[in-house]
Formats: structure tokens, C-alpha cells, sequence
């Protein structure tokens, strides 16, 4: 079939954006003009990247910060890059020592979790591959708003004050204190609409534009995390930084359709996504508001999130072969285990939550889909003092089994759950996708994929559609937009499905598409303070 994003078929809250010189969409307005600014001044798409990320670092600090992880996928010269700029454990970290020291669990706050940040990293590489500007003048945008000021939207507002509760209540400790003084005013959070600023942040991103992150990873600002990690016992060094890298990594695919979706490899989760849609393209879904269509999506979910949270691991540890894990004749003998029942997800054998989501494109053909997170909101609590950067807190999500493929070991890249997505077909782009929102992530994609290839959606009917969430065994949440009778079939099928009336649990997407005509599709989130911007 051929998508045709100019036509409309669902019922949608907003209506589907048109331009052609630029585009940017992202989960705040503020964000979202800086990355057309740069457009504007002469930037590409990548540029317009990296400008949009760094503002989403001061504008939304509850969903992603400087010490966080990235991954992106950019079209340029009629090829996709994949990056992969996600951290590994420090070296100096183990089961056996946190064991000797009373620790049976990898905690989700405190420097125990902290990974090296990949953020800087990943602003760098891409700047300094296929940026246009200088990396200072990309990043000046993100250094006004925070040294001048930005007013505080809705979205975040309440994801501040859900984050002030929760380290009130669970962050015990002096290492805790410098999350306050940097995100608190006399021990309050920042009222709607308030003009708030954070000038730490702005020194510590004019320091990384300056320097192309060097300040970061050897400088000055990773003598201060250095410092802080041995003040607190951490096992986080300066070492560990010197060390890192972004890596470049080739995308992996499977064909939906006529329709390559793309992914980045392992130790993303994006391959639970391409599991999910091998086993989904041996069916015919003829109608989206049909049990049978939730019930085929629901069941391939299960069983692709079975083999990613078993086999998804550092790709230096993989003891599983992606290929494998996509071949048609694996798929073949996953899709025969569902039927017209609910079944418990199990592992097959091949072998025998906060984070922002971009999107942007320029005149030039250029497209990038782009994901920055520190994990849960703004990450393990910890910030290192007088620079703003608040350090994420993916090692929580190292297995403490040591038998386990993604168990916890020195030097080692964890299961990640943010993952960029995008489309092609016969070669050429069709555009980037995503949708943020911890292990949502892949189900989103799912779900947004088949919206616009299988019905014929617009990017934005495409996101506005009620989504669902797998949760565990047979559980689903469902948005209160999935009609009643659906509902109820799917309880008599054997699912377990609780009708949830928050948005927040079924993540944020964006999507941008390049149309025949060669003018740009978009698509943006309602379910928080989603925002195109274009030229």
C-alpha cells in the first residue's frame, strides 16, 4: 500500500502541520523554536538537533538533563547514521562489592546507579560529523534561556512537583541537598507560568560548546564530578570520562509492509519493537477499532518484550544474535503461539520513564530523530554542585543476577529504554518517529507504526489515537479513549485490563514525514506540552 499522509480518516485533537524550508517538533514550544531558530540562521536539521535537545535540558529539566543518555538516527546524503551515546558502568563498580557492602539490589537513586553520561557526548559527535554551525553557536539558545530565563509550563510544573515529593520523601542523605539547591527556591518548586532560571546550567553548557564537551569528559567539569563521586562513595572516576565515547552503529530494520523501520541495535530496546511488527506482519488488520486488532498487537507485545527483557544487553555481551531474533523463521514460530486467547509471555529460543523525544528536518532533505533521558524524571537525584548536571540512573536497570545476560559488570552498556524510530521505503526517507516513556517505548512505536502504514493516519490522527501499555503477565493498561466494547472483549479474551484516565503513562511521540511533493508532515503530542515549530 502507499501511506499518504495528506488524507484524513480518525478524529484528531489537532490538526496535522504542513511546511517545507524546516520542522521541529518536541514536547515543549520553547525547545522547539530554538531548534527552528537555528534553521533559520543556517543550521541543518542536525544542528536544529542538538540546539533543541540542550534547551530541552533547561525548558523540561523533569524529563532529561546534561548527565543523561542519547541515542539518535539522522538522515543525510540519502543515508541513515545511527548514534549510539548511551554510558557504561564504571569500572571500579561490581555485584561482589556492592554485596560486601550490604547492597542486594541496584537502588534507583543515589551514586550507585550513575552511568557515564552520554548527553555532551552525543551533542559533540553529532556537531562536529554533519553540524553546520559551531557547537557554541548551536548551544547559545539553551545558554539564553537558562541565564535569562524560561517560563514554566503546565507538563512541567507537575512533573517538578511529582520529583520534589518523591526525593523529599526516598532521597535521604547530604548527597541528595544539591538537587534542592538547584531545582527548589527557598524550598519550593516553581510556580506556572514563573520566569525560572538556572545559571549553572548555563556555564555548564556554554563550557560544553566551547570546549565540543571536552570540559565534560576531561576538563573542569569532570574534575567536579570526579570529586563529588569520591566525597560520596560513588564509583563513578574521572577515568571512567576520559574513556567515553559515542559510538556510530548501523541502524537494524524490519520490512512492515513495504515500509523499512528502522532502530537502533542493541543495548536499545528498539528491537523489541521490530520483534513485535515480524510477528504483526503475518496478519491483515482490516479495521483499528477492532478487538482482534488489539488483541493481535497486545499478544505480539508480550511475546517480543519476553526475548528483549531476557536477550537486550551491552552488544559486547549479547550471547543472542539480533538477526536471529528477527529472522522470519523465528517470527513464524512466535506469531503461532497467539490465538484467539490471552496467553503468559515466555522466552522463546532463537538459538534452537522521563525522557524527550525530537524530531527535525530542513529543506535539504535532512532528518533526525533524536531521544535524550536521565531516567525517571530527573534521574538518581544526584547534581553535581554548581553546574546543574543532574546524573542519570540507568544502572537500575542491571540485572543483579549474574547469570542474567544484562547482569550488572564493570565497563558494561545496560538494557536502555529510549529509542529513536524511523521510516523508509525503496531507500528514500519517509521521516523520524518516536515515542518517549520508559518501557512504553516499543509499544508506542508499535502502535504509531501501525496507525500510519496498516490505517492510513496522518502523523498527527497517527499519536492522538487511544494508546495501551503492557504491563506485566496478562495486564494491559488502557487509555479511556479505547471504546467500551473493545474493552470488554478483550476482558473475555483472558486480558487483564485496568481503563486508565492519566495520559502520563502512555508516553509522548512526535513524527515528521516527508511527503511525495517533498513538503514536510507533522505530528505532535497532546498528552503534554507537545509543539511544531515551522518554516
Amino acid at each position: 500500500m502507499n501511506y499518504n499522509p495528506l488524507e484524513y480518516k480518525y478524529p484528531s485533537k489537532r490538526n496535522v502541520a504542513y511546511a517545507h524550508k524546516g520542522m521541529v517538533a518536541t514536547s515543549h514550544p520553547l525547545a522547539a523554536q530554538a531548534g527552528l531558530e537555528i534553521i533559520k540562521k543556517g543550521g541543518n536539521a542536525i544542528d536544529a538537533a542538538i540546539a533543541t535537545a540542550a534547551c530541552l535540558t533547561v525548558v523540561e529539566p523533569t524529563s532529561n538533563g546534561i548527565g543523561g543518555d542519547a541515542f539518535a538516527l539522522v538522515w543525510i546524503n540519502e543515508k541513515l547514521h545511527g548514534l549510539n551515546s548511551s554510558g557504561y558502568s564504571p569500572n571500579s563498580i561490581s555485584i561482589e562489592k556492592l554485596k560486601e557492602k550490604g547492597i542486594n539490589e541496584i537502588p534507583k537513586y543515589g551514586v550507585v546507579p550513575v552511568m557515564v553520561p552520554g548527553v555532551p557526548a552525543a551533542w559533540a559527535e553529532l556537531s562536529s560529523r554533519f553540524g553546520k554551525l559551531d557547537l557554541s553557536e548551536t548551544l547559545e539558545p539553551a545558554v539564553k534561556y537558562a541565564r535569562e530565563g524560561f517560563t514554566v509550563s503546565t507538563t512541567v510544573k507537575k512533573n517538578w512537583d511529582i520529583a520534589y515529593n518523591k526525593y523529599k520523601n526516598e532521597a535521604k542523605g547530604e548527597e541528595f541537598k544539591y538537587w534542592f539547591e538547584t531545582f527548589t527556591k527557598e524550598g519550593k518548586t516553581p510556580r506556572f507560568g514563573e520566569l525560572w532560571k538556572l545559571p549553572y546550567h548555563a556555564d555548564t553548557i556554554e563550557s560544553i560548546g566551547r570546549t565540543n564537551a571536552k570540559s565534560f569528559y576531561k576538563g573542569e567539569l569532570a574534575d567536579k564530578i570526579d570529586y563529588f563521586f569520591k566525597k560520596y562513595d560513588g564509583y563513578l572516576t574521572k577515568e571512567d570520562l576520559v574513556s567515553y565515547k559515542s559510538e556510530w552503529v548501523e541502524p537494524i530494520s524490519v520490512n512492515y509492509r513495504g515500509y523499512d523501520v528502522w532502530e537502533i541495535p542493541p543495548n536499545g530496546q528498539g528491537l523489541v519493537a521490530l520483534m513485535a511488527l515480524n510477528i504483526l506482519k503475518g496478519f491483515n488488520f482490516n479495521k483499528k477499532d477492532s478487538a482482534d486488532t488489539y488483541h493481535k498487537q497486545m499478544e505480539a507485545i508480550k511475546l517480543a518484550f519476553a526475548d528483549g527483557q531476557k536477550y537486550i544487553t551491552d552488544k559486547n555481551n549479547m550471547k543472542t544474535e539480533v538477526n536471529k531474533l528477527l529472522s522470519d523463521k523465528y517470527s513464524e514460530k512466535r506469531r503461532s503461539l497467539i490465538t484467539d486467547s490471552a496467553l503468559m509471555p515466555t522466552t522463546g529460543e532463537p538459538n534452537g520513564s522521563g525522557t524527550v523525544y525530537l524530531c527535525t528536518a530542513d529543506g535539504e532533505g535532512n532528518m533526525v530523530s533524536y531521544i535524550q533521558s536521565n531516567y525517571m524524571g530527573f534521574g538518581s537525584g544526584i547534581v553535581i554542585p554548581e553546574t546543574g548536571i543532574a546524573m542519570q540512573n540507568r544502572g537500575h536497570n542491571f540485572s543483579f543476577n549474574p547469570e542474567h545476560d544484562n547482569c550488572l559488570m564493570p565497563h558494561k552498556k545496560t538494557y536502555h529504554t529510549i529509542i529513536p524510530g524511523f521510516l523508509t521505503k525503496d531507500n528514500k526517507a519517509i521521516g523520524p518517529f518516536g515515542v518517549m516513556g520508559g518501557f512504553m517505548q516499543p509499544q508506542g512505536h508499535v502502535q504509531v507504526v501501525t496507525n500510519m502504514i496498516d490505517f492510513n493516519m496522518n502523523p498527527q490522527e497517527a499519536l492522538d489515537a487511544p494508546r495501551w501499555q503492557w504491563v506485566k503477565e496478562k495486564s494491559f493498561e488502557v487509555e479511556y479513549g479505547v471504546p467500551v466494547h473493545i474493552v470488554n472483549d478483550l476482558l473475555r479474551r483472558g486480558h487483564d485490563i485496568k481503563i486508565q484516565p492519566d495520559e502520563s503513562p502512555f508516553g509522548r511521540g512526535q513524527v515528521i514525514i516527508r511527503t511525495e511533493d517533498g513538503t514536510l508532515c507533522g505530528g505532535t503530542e497532546h498528552r503534554c506540552d507537545g509543539h511544531i515549530a515551522m518554516w
